[in-house]
């Protein structure tokens, strides 16, 4: 399964690709590639590679969603006893896939595709992908170290994920270590890549890794504690002072301490009130039910009626 943004330029080749590993490994396949909300070409590559071959499943999106909901739309969409997620970009190499059937049929039932080095990557692109994954690691208690969204799910993993985790704001490599099941990892090395340049910006990482501390921790708002803690601290430290200067007949610091003392007040406070914010903004998101994507078009599958008008069903259609 291949989300893909903007991928005109190689999206084709993935799929060929693709494909032929699979053919290799002897294994029967479909191969669904999610179009979230692309502006070139993307979806003209898809439709035709459907018309093609007929293991070729499109799904187009009414606009950018996001990777992750992408990632959801190709596992709903999945009919496969294991589903493999990789990115489109073929900076995950198909070359691992192999030895990822292998830890399957040896029980896995998660198998994670983890970075051996980020060579191809730039200094700032692997300076950002350290921190977000470290950051996570400590904070959420779960292992994101060299993690990527390069993974096999066994049917059982797929269900779970789709059907039994009801959350609209999703981080799906959390989550997929969050299920347990028995869980193997294979080492791969990131391949440049095949076509187009990278389409993460700083922001969208910045929201990537906002949700998934939310998602998996509730590290910040103990911040907000500790705050509250050191301000008292501050506090009480200033109050003695004062305290000692009266008793032994000094005027009190002026209205320097006094303006320093409101302004650390005043930082702690605005932090804590934007970290609860996060929060209150994240439940507020859930609670509106909206969907989390929305698909426009279909291409290879059984059932086209949005391409051809016919009444639609929405759970095919919204998710």
């Amino acid at each position: 399964m291949l989300p893909a943004h903007n991928e005109g330029e190689g999206i084709r080749h993935a799929i060929e690709v693709v494909a032929g590993v699979l053919r290799q490994c002897n294994v029967s396949h479909e191969l669904i590639v999610v179009d979230d909300g692309s502006r070139d070409d993307t979806w003209e590559q898809i439709r035709e590679a459907a018309a093609r071959h007929g293991y070729v499943r499109g799904l187009r999106f009414s606009r950018n969603f996001g990777k992750e909901a992408a990632l959801l739309a190709g596992l709903r969409a999945a009919r496969g006893k294991a589903v493999i997620t990789m990115d489109a970009d073929l900076q995950h190499p198909p070359s691992a896939i192999p030895e990822m059937l292998k830890c399957w049929r040896e029980g896995a039932m998660v198998v994670h595709a983890v970075k051996r080095d980020r060579s191809t990557d730039s200094f700032m692109q692997r300076a950002r992908a350290k921190l977000f994954n470290g950051l996570i690691s400590r904070l959420g208690r779960i292992d994101l170290e060299s993690a990527s969204d390069y993974k096999l799910l066994d049917r059982t993993a797929v269900e779970v994920l789709v059907e039994r985790l009801p959350e609209r704001e999703r981080f799906f490599r959390g989550l997929a270590q969050w299920i347990g099941f028995p869980q193997a990892s294979v080492p791969f090395s990131v391949a440049p890549r095949a076509a187009g340049t990278g389409k993460w910006s700083l922001l969208g990482l910045v929201n990537l890794a906002t949700t998934a501390v939310l998602s998996f921790t509730g590290a910040p708002l103990r911040l907000v504690t500790i705050l509250g803690s050191v301000t008292l601290l501050f506090a009480a430290i200033v109050g003695g002072e004062a305290l000692v200067s009266w008793v032994r007949g000094n005027a009190a610091a002026g209205f320097l301490t006094l303006e320093f003392t409101l302004l650390i007040i005043g930082s702690f406070i605005m932090i804590s009130l934007g970290i609860v914010g996060e929060y209150i903004a994240k439940i507020y998101e859930e609670l509106k039910g909206r969907p989390s994507f929305l698909v426009h078009e279909r291409a290879g599958f059984e059932d086209e009626a949005a391409e051809t008008g016919r009444e639609r069903e929405p759970s095919r259609f919204a998710g």
